[in-house]
């Protein structure tokens, strides 16, 4: 008997009993996003592996463990996009979107992880994600949270946690990082190996260890905020007054440094008990130096990812329903006689439907 052809591991079928709800959020996002004039842009799902090694950095464990990679007929390495902003900042560079200009986008698709599949963590997942380019003030980043929290508002998600984080800048991370790595190297046996890997080449990845086994020495470990200079905290500042005055409730998380290493000043995620060990449904941050990185000019730039994959598990777990497919009239068409006129008065009542 031949093998039974089922999905791929950690990859799955949205069934049409489930997609109005994907499509409740996918619609609510598109109006939020045009409310603040952002345009959606759109890029391939494959891209050249090293966009991928050049943006997200060779030493994280997106680059080094999870990425589908593989060569085409012309031998080119390519990899299924891992996250969105190194394709839309290649977008956005090829195609002239940036010089002397602002752009504030956004995109919807499908990425891809080779990660242990779980509950709100699939090896394919569905991610929005919003980038602006041009833009160097704090105004910008309190905007970008903003977008985020009316969303949780119009999808109806109370509760979600806003932790904020500020990374300062490239000079003051590089103090920082040498007092971290003499923290560490103190305490170099409590690392696990993970840890130990990163000592030299991110050490400031290590505060972003899940290991519960190293909770407490990173509770410990120094605060980058003891190195920022007086710009970097008049722009944290600027942006934590700002969302205090629109009503924001968050939480400085000083150990938040994301796990991309393109990061720079804000970062932020909205965290969620609802998912377990998959608590963040949306992260991002301030990353003024990939366009740069990437062969661009410098381009100021902040954005974030939002996992619809979990936003839907957390709209699930809230009981909410959607029911945008159901039917508005039903008509019973009794003998051959009224099939005609039936389906004839079946479409003039689509006809007078809005849009």
């Amino acid at each position: 008997m031949a093998k039974k052809i089922q999905a791929v591991r950690g990859m799955r079928d949205i069934l049409p009993d489930q997609t109005p709800l994907w499509q409740f959020v996918e619609n609510t996002v598109r109006r939020v996003f045009q409310s603040y004039a952002y345009r959606e842009i759109r890029t391939p799902i494959p891209e050249m592996t090293e966009l991928f090694k050049r943006s997200i950095g060779e030493v994280t464990d997106i680059v080094e463990k999870e990425m589908y990679t593989f060569e085409d007929r012309n031998g080119d390495s390519l990899t299924l996009r891992p996250e969105g902003t190194a394709g839309c900042v290649r977008a956005c560079m090829e195609n002239g979107l940036l010089h002397n200009q602002v752009q504030r986008l956004w995109y919807l698709g499908p990425m891809f992880r080779h990660e242990r599949p779980q509950k709100g963590r699939y090896r394919q997942f569905q991610q929005i994600g919003l980038e602006t380019y041009g833009m160097s003030g704090p105004d910008i980043d309190l905007e970008v949270i903003l977008v985020t929290a009316r969303l949780w508002r119009e999808l109806g998600i109370p509760g979600l946690e806003l932790q904020i984080n500020t990374l300062g800048t490239p000079e003051e991370r590089k103090a920082y990082r040498s007092r971290l790595v003499d923290y560490l190297q103190a305490h170099r046996d409590e690392l696990d190996d993970d840890s130990l890997r990163r000592l030299e080449s991110n050490p400031l990845r290590i505060l972003d260890s899940k290991n519960p086994d190293m909770a407490s020495l990173i509770a410990g470990a120094p605060s980058l905020m003891d190195d920022l200079g007086e710009e970097s905290r008049a722009h944290f500042e600027v942006i934590t007054r700002g969302l205090k005055a629109a009503g924001v409730e968050y939480v400085v998380n000083t150990r938040l440094v994301r796990g991309l290493d393109y990061y720079s000043r804000t970062v932020f995620e909205w965290i969620t008990d609802l998912l377990g060990a998959q608590g963040t449904v949306c992260a991002g941050g301030r990353y003024d130096g990939l366009v740069e990185q990437l062969g661009g000019r410098a381009t100021p730039a902040i954005g974030f990812g939002m996992g619809v994959d979990r936003v839907v598990a957390v709209l699930e777990e809230l009981d909410q329903q959607n029911s945008d497919g159901d039917p508005h009239a039903y008509l019973v068409l009794a003998g051959e006689q009224v099939q005609g006129p039936g389906m004839v008065l079946a479409e003039s009542l689509r006809n007078a439907l809005p849009g």
